[in-house]
């Protein structure tokens, strides 16, 4: 894996650090945000999909004669158009390769209810939905596959026939000696636990406009995918169209959070469409069309086995795991690796083994939710330290305190190759139980339990991990072409000294307008008022790679570093100018105040008399110096394959947070409530705080939400029955505690600025509630063994506790 070195001291700076207003929240507020819907075109037409009743089922007819006819409708597409039109997109793992056909709609079979069987395209969207409500669809029911462990056994309704299977993909990861440790150990703790299935409920749902020139032979599209370029290939394949003739944009985006990955299929189909009729075609989905077909976060069941010792140190935890990617899956088996970019989580083990299994099943496709892959797998870890704590009635802080990885050992090496990046895990658990007041809290708890009042105190340490490394995906199938990852930037100085800055990223509500003039500002030496970020994302305009986007916790470093790359490059080539202009040396210019000085003098050029030259007065250029003040550069990590034990280090940098709750449970109705919520946070240097803790507040509260309110759940014939937010229960401001956050400071050893990801550390509450509501339920001997935390659950478990109580004493 090579040595690992420490990066040199991070640089002071005026503007990194500083929590200067969000430049782009001015236009947003006023409602002058750009977003899909709002773009209108000339001759646009809409599309409405029909969506399947069925969760698996034979098309037998499709009949839209009655729907051709109504007000409007100017075509009609089934999936045998579709099919004629498009290619199936590519499968990353070998065992499906030219093998599962994933069409952008249902082609003779569906495989999820919601699943696309027709497209209605008309004049209006109104007019479009009347027509797909006249649509004739025969179905052949089939039986249904709801659960990925059972999707493996041989009675087990087949999805896909060709490939014979419902298996995605298979892997096994050993680390160290098992089966010594688990001798060695005076207790072996074991539990399945179960991850269920949640989205982000972004505000804005998944949108397309695709306008096709037929004299051009020219196709642009307006998508608001988080990683368009990423998604480029899967797009040219289906399409059968060349990159040269296609254009994408992304306006802003209203919320991403990883579910707007998996929207490549719609912007296949809108294309083909709008190529198909040659006019602009618009597809923006509804709620329910997004909660049903868009894309779930990965539903996930452990078998888990921890080898501890009496005193709580944890030796070694083994692992069995089965993976629900729902009907198709797309940018699966990716989840099936990512989770070893945090093998250990934050605690010291080196015997460690994982079985993991990948199964479809007749559930929406899954895909990156806020701390993809990674949520499930520390939830399990965070769980399993937990229940070793209670089997060994040990205080749970206690048993973390044992097994952290410690500060001066730092950079760490996990047992699958991860380089951790600094931290001080120890001080951030001991910050936060100051701030829950945990000791007062724990005799709080046993004064109350005396009145049949049941509080519980619960905590997680959870990794944040950014900038992923795709030669991880390597480890599914070595013919996957993408590994390591990359970013672009350009920074201009126009001729008239104003300085502009395009991204390879993409808007959506994490103020990288800001956060790039601050990173530009101190370069140059000038305030980010006077540094412009072009909005969105064009690949007409923008510099982009084949990994840009905005995804995995990845814009603070790797935008931050082609940033100031590219700043770099300029300001580089402005002190040569300006020494040329001021008669001096380039090693005596100095970058402030919108000048350049002639460092201890009161000599100076200006910016603008920097770009006259540079552009226009070439007479004072340097002797063989291009012309010009714009540069383009792209960050890259120094990433390695994995080697033949699956070891890499599959991220660069690794924020994290430890939070902790304290929760009241009502015995009597299964409710939770939460007295108090408190958090710490490490992100290494943050380029703007403010921005960083609106970004820890919103990971916290989605959390929260997933971990008591929301739920994707379906009926035994694979119907969903939290498709609205009527059922799915999304909860607002005014649901959420007060939260009480601290910081601490880590600057990245590897990262350019000293700066880690932040935003997906919504896994932390879940495994936070879940201890602190199983603390509460400990006068019960009641164990959590789901990540949701439903009152129903709770309050079936009580009643069942009390049943079995009181059949106990009547037996007795």
């Amino acid at each position: 894996m090579g040595a690992v070195t420490k990066a040199v001291a991070v640089p002071q700076r005026k503007w990194v650090g500083q929590s200067i207003k969000r430049k782009e929240d001015l236009r947003l507020i006023r409602g002058e945000g750009q977003f899909i819907d709002d773009i209108q075109l000339p001759g646009l037409l809409h599309a409405v999909l029909l969506p399947s009743p069925y969760a698996h089922a034979r098309i037998k007819n499709i009949d839209i004669t009655r729907a051709l006819k109504s007000l409007g409708v100017v075509a009609i597409f089934t999936g045998k158009d579709i099919a004629e039109l498009t290619d199936p997109f590519p499968q990353i793992s070998p065992l499906l390769e030219n093998k599962v056909k994933d069409y952008s709609i249902a082609v003779g079979k569906v495989r999820f209810v919601g699943e696309p069987v027709a497209v209605v395209v008309a004049e209006s969207r109104y007019q479009a939905q009347d027509a797909a409500e006249l649509i004739q669809v025969e179905y052949e029911p089939l039986p249904v596959v709801l659960d990925a462990e059972k999707g493996l056994k041989k009675d087990s309704a087949i999805l896909h026939e060709e490939v014979g299977s419902n298996l995605v993909w298979h892997g096994v990861w050993e680390y160290g000696d098992l089966e010594k440790a688990f001798k060695e150990a005076d207790k072996v703790v074991k539990a399945k636990l179960h991850f269920h299935r949640f989205n982000s409920a972004p505000l804005e749902t998944n949108g397309v406009l695709a306008s096709y020139g037929r004299t051009s032979n020219y196709l642009t599209i307006w998508c608001n995918n988080q990683m368009p370029m990423f998604c480029q290939g899967f797009i040219c394949i289906g399409l059968r169209f060349p990159s040269n003739r296609m254009r994408i944009i992304t306006p802003d985006i209203g919320g991403g959070f990883g579910c707007k990955i998996i929207s490549y299929p719609f912007m296949v189909l809108i294309s083909s469409i709008s190529m198909k009729i040659g006019r602009p075609v618009k597809w923006v989905d509804t709620r329910r069309e997004f909660m049903m077909a868009a894309s779930h976060g990965n539903e996930r069941t452990f078998y888990v086995e921890v080898a501890a010792k009496k005193d709580g140190t944890i030796i070694a935890l083994k692992a069995k795991a089965f993976d629900d990617t729902g009907g198709y899956p797309r940018y699966e088996p990716a989840g099936c690796v990512i989770w070893a970019q945090v093998t250990p989580g934050s605690y010291r083990f080196q015997n460690f083994y994982m079985d993991f299994y990948q199964v479809v099943t007749n559930k929406c496709p899954v895909g990156p939710n806020r701390g993809y892959s990674r949520m499930q797998h520390l939830w399990m870890i965070e769980k399993a330290v937990d229940l070793v704590a209670r089997e060994l009635g040990l205080d749970p802080a206690e048993v973390r305190m044992k097994n952290y990885i410690h500060p001066n050992e730092m950079p760490y090496v996990t047992p699958s190759g991860g380089v951790y990046d600094g931290g001080d895990y120890p001080e951030s658990l001991k910050r936060v139980l100051s701030m829950v007041d945990y000791e007062k809290m724990k005799a709080e708890q046993q004064r109350l339990r005396k009145k049949g009042r049941y509080l519980g105190v619960g905590f997680a340490t959870v990794l944040d991990s950014g900038t992923n490394n795709f030669s991880q995906v390597k480890i599914v199938s070595e013919q996957f072409p993408l590994s390591g990852n990359s970013e672009a930037a350009r920074v201009t100085i126009d001729p008239q000294g104003n300085i502009v800055v395009a991204l390879g990223t993409v808007p959506q509500g994490h103020g990288h307008e800001t956060t790039a003039a601050q990173i530009v500002a101190d370069e140059l030496g000038v305030s980010p008022d006077q540094v412009y970020v072009l909005p969105g994302f064009d690949s007409a305009d923008h510099p982009y790679t084949g990994h840009s986007g905005t995804y995995a916790s990845s814009f603070a470093v790797k935008a931050g570093g082609a940033i100031l790359g590219a700043a770099g490059i300029i300001k580089e080539k402005m002190m040569k100018i300006a020494a040329n202009l001021l008669k001096a040396n380039p090693q005596d210019i100095e970058l402030h105040d919108g000048s350049a000085w002639i460092r201890g003098t009161e000599k100076s050029v200006s910016l603008w008399q920097i770009a006259n030259a540079a552009w226009a007065n070439y007479a004072l250029l340097p002797t063989e110096m291009p012309a010009g003040l714009t540069a383009t550069y792209v960050y890259k990590p120094d990433f390695k394959l994995p080697d033949e034990k699956k070891r890499l280090n599959q991220t660069l940098t690794y924020s994290y947070q430890t939070h902790a709750a304290v929760v009241e449970l009502d015995v009597e109705t299964g409710k939770v409530e939460i007295l108090k919520y408190a958090l710490v946070d490490d992100v290494g240097i943050p380029i703007n705080p403010m921005i960083v803790d609106g970004q820890v507040h919103g990971a916290a509260a989605h959390g929260i939400a997933a971990s008591l309110h929301e739920n994707f759940t379906y009926a035994e014939d694979g119907q969903l029955l939290t498709s609205t937010f009527a059922d799915y229960l999304a909860p607002g401001a005014e649901d959420m505690p007060d939260i009480q956050i601290d910081h601490l400071i880590t600057p990245s050893l590897f990262a350019p600025l000293g700066a880690r990801g932040v935003g997906e550390g919504g896994g932390t509450p879940l495994a936070a509630l879940a201890n602190a509501v199983e603390d509460a339920l400990e006068p019960f001997g009641i164990r959590i063994h789901d990540s949701h935390i439903a009152p129903e659950a709770l309050f079936r478990m009580l009643k069942e506790h009390s049943v079995g109580r009181g059949r106990s004493r009547k037996s007795s």
